[in-house]
């Protein structure tokens, strides 16, 4: 202990004031109750000793000068200089010099988070920090200072923080490298994340044996994922998502069998997905989204029957869906996997999971029919199927859309460019009340619009371009007041556009454009005062621009060209502050563009 000879000075002073006393012939204070023990610490008697031995007679300068030296084996015997100080005393010491050390290196504090981070004040007054009560209020065992927009680098002094718990820095702007914390041992919970950190992964991270959660996501880090990680068999929460880490997923992740949450996302890792992770038996969560993984879903992830969410999106992967993957995965709400590819039918087996929610299979290559057994997903949100090669072509094929008039929380069905042929049956119009989106376009679909489609009043997109529809859309959207898109384009469509749209106050995009409408622009477009986008071109429309059109102050596009139109240009449209783009080409018009 560095005070020991110090302690030894002032124990052999004492003695010796008192041997000198004692020659004097004055009274020696353990006479009235404080006895001295070997080590020339002092114990005191019964009570009242202080009094009483004021009361005794004697020169004032002799009470003086033994009170001193009762003081000071008081002030010994409390601890004072003792050389059996507690250890966490100094690692009290040790956390606030540490501490400051870290403040030392931020080089913003726009909420003045650590104004309070100064020896005037007690170390666990200050903001951020909690101190463990088993180690009498001195030693941190947690900092918290997430979202406070600090900048600066992480110092390795936080590495001294032995005691340390939890530490989170999220949402801040820190930089430069991830400091050494190789002795946290005690170190469960570490949160980094949406930083600016790069560099790699320190390997004695590892070392963090008593981790739950490790977040360094939404950073700039690089490098491998070292198989040491697998020695962090504690964590149930891993989260690197959002890094710039390449490489192959480590097998060793196999041993964090504690592991409930792994999100390896946006990164740049390759190769294949190691069967190992089918051992994880209390996992929940698994992204592995927007990395370039190649191969197909390996059979031993169908072990994983408490898996809620899979995410595999944004890959390379390819082959079939295991058949029985709805089956081996009862508890999935979320299944994405949009963006690969991925081929063959669709497993009807996901009909049993009777929890899911969501359905993201866009952008891969599936053919056959969407399954019936979809319709029993009474949970479901959200269907996604775009940019594969579903076919519908008769009553059997249709069915499902049938079907799924019992998923009554639908929100979304997204069909567009597959291969959906002839009419849209008019079960349409008993899908979910719910329904905010449907897309259909880019398909085979032909035939006139069944005038059931009206009964989704709460639809906010239709998307029915790139078809081969026809006849009239009169009597269809008039009831869809949420209704912000409404994309018809290249069909063929006839007739008049019904002055009707003009209630559809939300609209924010009308797109009619390649059709065969005629008769005359109705002016009641003008009440639409949220549009932005609108394209009536390449049809057989006549007749004058409405003055009307001016009152659109959010139009940015505005396309009129290739009809019949007639008649000046109405000079209010120059008002409209924000139109980017007007096309009024191939028409009859006169006077001057705006």
């Amino acid at each position: 202990m560095q005070r020991a000879p110090r302690n030894r000075f002032i124990r052999a002073r004492i003695l010796h004031l008192l041997a000198w006393q004692k020659d004097r012939g004055d009274t020696v204070p353990s006479v009235a109750g404080v006895q001295i023990n070997q080590s020339g610490c002092g114990s005191l008697g019964p009570g009242m000793v202080l009094a009483r031995y004021l009361t005794t007679r004697g020169s004032a300068r002799r009470v003086k000068w033994e009170m001193l030296v009762l003081l000071a084996l008081l002030l010994l015997c409390r601890g004072i200089g003792s050389t059996h100080g507690s250890p966490d005393d100094h690692a009290g010491d040790g956390d606030m010099m540490s501490l400051l050390d870290f403040k030392r290196a931020i080089t913003s504090d726009p909420k003045r988070a650590l104004d309070s981070w100064n020896t005037s004040n007690p170390l666990c007054r200050w903001a951020g920090v909690t101190c463990g009560r088993a180690h009498r209020g001195r030693v941190i065992t947690s900092l918290k200072l997430a979202g406070q927009g600090l900048e600066g680098e992480i110092t390795s002094s936080l590495g001294n923080l032995t005691f340390l718990r939890t530490l989170n820095l999220s949402e801040n702007s820190f930089s430069g490298r991830l400091p050494p914390l190789d002795r946290l041992g005690k170190l469960e919970v570490l949160d980094l994340s949406q930083n600016s950190l790069r560099d790699s992964i320190p390997h004695g991270f590892a070392n963090c044996s008593s981790l739950r959660i490790l977040d360094l996501s939404n950073n700039s880090l690089v490098g491998q994922l070292y198989p040491k990680l697998g020695l962090l068999s504690g964590l149930s929460a891993l989260n690197l998502y959002k890094n710039r880490l390449t490489g192959t997923i480590p097998p060793s992740l196999g041993n964090m069998t504690h592991l409930e949450a792994l999100d390896l996302g946006n990164n740049n890792l390759s190769g294949s997905i190691p069967a190992e992770l089918g051992i994880l038996s209390n996992l929940s969560i698994l992204f592995l989204r927007e990395n370039r993984l190649s191969g197909g879903i390996p059979q031993c992830l169908l072990n994983l029957s408490s898996l809620q969410a899979l995410a595999l999106d944004g890959n390379r992967l390819g082959g079939v869906l295991p058949p029985n993957i709805g089956d081996a995965l009862p508890n999935l709400r979320w299944i994405i996997l949009y963006n690969n590819m991925f081929g063959g039918h669709i497993p009807a087996s996901i009909g049993n999971c009777s929890k899911i929610e969501l359905i993201y299979l866009g952008s891969n290559n599936f053919s056959g029919p969407v399954p019936r057994s979809f319709g029993k997903l009474s949970k479901l949100i959200r269907l996604e199927l775009y940019e594969n090669m579903i076919e519908a072509s008769n009553d059997e094929s249709w069915g499902f859309l049938h079907a799924m008039g019992n998923c009554t929380l639908l929100q979304g069905v997204l069909l567009d460019d597959n291969q959906l042929q002839g009419g849209i049956p008019s079960s349409i119009g008993n899908m979910s009340a719910n329904l905010r989106y449907l897309a259909l376009a880019r398909n085979h679909l032909s035939g006139t619009l069944p005038p059931s489609i009206g009964n989704l009043h709460g639809l906010e997109g239709l998307l029915l371009a790139g078809n081969d529809l026809d006849g009239t859309i009169e009597g269809r959207f008039e009831k869809m007041i949420h209704l912000q898109s409404l994309d018809l384009q290249a069909n063929n469509f006839t007739g008049v556009i019904p002055p009707s749209i003009g209630n559809l106050t939300n609209l924010t995009e009308l797109t009619l454009s390649e059709n065969a409408f005629s008769g005359h622009i109705p002016a009641s477009l003008g009440n639409l005062q949220f549009l932005d986008y609108l394209n009536i071109s390449n049809n057989n429309l006549s007749g004058k621009i409405p003055v009307t059109l001016g009152n659109l102050q959010q139009l940015i596009f505005m396309d009129l060209s290739h009809n019949n139109l007639e008649g000046d240009i109405p000079s209010n449209l120059g008002d409209l502050g924000r139109l980017y783009q007007l096309d009024l080409s191939d028409n009859k018009l006169k006077g001057i563009i705006p």
